[in-house]
């Protein structure tokens, strides 16, 4: 068959543009491992530490693209910016599945929930480890509650609620009027109110906590689990499939899920900020 210059043209420019299509269809760099990152983790100091001892361990290097609330993770990993992605499980983790741009998800730690309230305690619930219990005697006290707007607390609350048979409903429930999440604690304290909040934010001070305590705590029930999931390859071609995987199981190795009770230990004292997924209780 005779090919005539302008179809032996085309089909030259169309070899040339495939191979240029593979070639930026690969990662930037197969040695880096992008990461969007849940800002506990960073603000804590434990995601640092993790990326220090895989890089130590492997031959790849970790880089933080992105840490902060869980919608600007989303929008992140759906650019195709992130090779892996770590934050609290829920919706938005669950669309990022169906959606096809995330793949083996899977937890890898927990962090804990607590209940903060004024000095004064008017329900009594001081050194309690039963969240629902709690709840229960909050309610009997016909004491304050602010229904906090947190995604993660309200979803909580409701459930311990559930589990202490109550319907929290009265005068006694509180509007969550606050200007933003981290003002969450001084419009407790304005209304004299016991709230349900992340006890990362309020122990390390994220959240504004003068004139108020952390009351109730380490309840295996209050606390929530993160997962960490892979960019798919086959949504996102420029992602790091190997780099993230390997990230992906070094979370999950017995070294790390040692060390995330030891880190907790070294920054807060008696209890760890952060859980292993393979244990009820430390």
């Amino acid at each position: 068959m005779r090919l005539y210059p302008i179809t032996w043209f085309a089909l030259c420019l169309l070899a040339f543009t495939g191979a240029c299509s593979r070639k930026a269809e690969a990662p930037a760099d197969p040695r880096v491992v992008r990461c969007a990152v849940i800002g506990g983790m960073t603000m804590t100091g434990l995601w640092p530490e993790i990326a220090r001892r895989f890089e130590a361990e492997s031959s790849y290097k970790v880089e933080v693209v992105a840490t902060g609330p869980r919608g600007e993770l989303d929008k992140v990993f759906r650019e195709g910016k992130a090779d892996l992605l770590t934050m609290h499980s829920g919706d938005i983790t669950t669309d990022l599945v169906a959606d096809g741009y995330g793949i083996n998800m899977r937890p890898w730690t927990r962090n804990e929930l607590c209940i903060v309230g004024p000095p004064a305690d008017p329900a009594g619930v001081r050194g309690m480890t039963n969240g629902a219990a709690a709840l229960r005697q909050i309610a009997a006290a016909r004491a304050r509650f602010v229904d906090f707007h947190g995604i993660g607390s309200r979803e909580l609350s409701h459930n311990l609620w559930r589990n202490a048979g109550v319907e929290p409903k009265g005068d006694w429930v509180i509007r969550d009027d606050s200007v933003s999440k981290w003002n969450i604690l001084q419009f407790a304290r304005s209304n004299h109110a016991y709230v349900v909040v992340g006890y990362i934010p309020a122990r390390l001070g994220k959240m504004a906590s003068e004139g108020m305590e952390i009351l109730v705590r380490d309840d295996p029930v209050m606390r929530r689990p993160f997962i960490v999931m892979e960019a798919n390859p086959a949504r996102l071609p420029r992602a790091n499939r190997a780099g993230a995987k390997a990230l992906a199981d070094f979370l999950l190795s017995a070294e790390v899920q040692q060390f995330l009770l030891e880190f907790g230990a070294q920054t807060n004292g008696p209890g760890p900020l952060f859980f292993p997924v393979n244990t009820a209780r430390p």
